[in-house]
């Protein structure tokens, strides 16, 4: 009996993912597209519209199992990566370890495994470096952030930064993929957000801002400034969102005066520093013979 062609509507979750790829085996359906609930749907083959069954999915994962226990996983953050196609990559990848076994996941320049090796690499990479480049502002006694990534981050920042912030509430929104991390009182959710405009910061969060991009400015080295090797570490697309790399044209540095004037809520008085230096200990005595 051929298998006959058609095109797949699901809910855009990873657990949706693997009904579909359930669907393909027991309904004998070779999968052409996929496509997400509400988009516009195409005319070439059959729509079929996949529901997102928890047995199904875990069905279809524990079967990864039985060749490694790091496929699912795997196959999971392939998901959130910015793939084109990724659906389709994921499902092909699937047909073939079913078919051939472990022995695929030795051939690392597979030309069904590379690609989502390479993006799930390029994933993980963006993480890392949106643990370090993420800036929190205070609005409103709410921490708040907002991130423009290619892939989605936010189910592998979340744990990250509520351990980091598990006495804070906070949100991080994601405008590329208009979703939402939300954090309070112990509990977290990632819901989506589809129009969102930051609030405006107040003037105390504007005098931390101004100390955070004097203290970058001072600890810099001007005599070794090295744009390209600061541009591998830090990519200019993240700079945007940056509190050092952002100005206020109305605004000029803080003097030192300035900075004293402006108190760290609970932060200690200094110390100031004595007028005449004090006289020097007397040396301590020879030890005894």
């Amino acid at each position: 009996m051929a298998w006959r062609e058609v095109f797949y509507e699901y809910d855009g979750s990873f657990e949706g993912l693997l009904c579909c790829i359930y669907e393909s085996y027991t309904q004998k359906e070779l999968p052409a597209a996929f496509f997400l609930d509400g988009e516009p749907e195409p005319c070439l083959y059959e729509v079929r519209a996949v529901v997102t069954d928890a047995a199904h999915a875990r069905r279809v994962y524990q079967s990864f199992r039985r060749f490694s226990s790091e496929v699912g996983p795997f196959l999971r953050r392939a998901h959130l990566t910015c793939l084109p196609d990724r659906e389709m990559a994921i499902y092909r990848f699937a047909a073939k370890l079913y078919r051939e076994g472990k022995p695929l996941l030795r051939r690392l320049a597979d030309e069904t495994y590379h690609p989502l090796l390479r993006a799930v690499r390029q994933l993980g990479g963006e993480v890392e470096q949106y643990r370090g480049f993420i800036r929190f502002s205070d609005i409103d006694g709410v921490l708040a952030a907002e991130i423009e990534p290619k892939n989605r981050v936010l189910p592998l920042l979340r744990a990250h930064f509520c351990q980091r912030c598990h006495d804070e509430t906070f949100f991080l929104y994601d405008r590329t993929h208009r979703e939402a991390l939300l954090y309070a009182n112990g509990r977290s959710a990632i819901v989506p957000l589809e129009d969102f405009i930051m609030s405006s910061p107040n003037e105390t969060e504007m005098q931390y801002r101004r100390l955070w991009r004097c203290f970058y400015d001072t600890i810099a080295i001007r005599e070794r400034e090295n744009p390209k090797l600061r541009m591998s570490h830090m990519p200019k697309r993240y700079w945007p969102l940056l509190t050092e790399f952002q100005s206020e044209p109305d605004t000029m540095p803080l003097s030192p005066s300035q900075h004293a004037a402006f108190a760290v809520p609970d932060a200690p008085a200094a110390t100031p520093a004595p007028a005449i230096r004090p006289a020097p200990a007397p040396p301590a005595p020879a030890s005894a013979p």
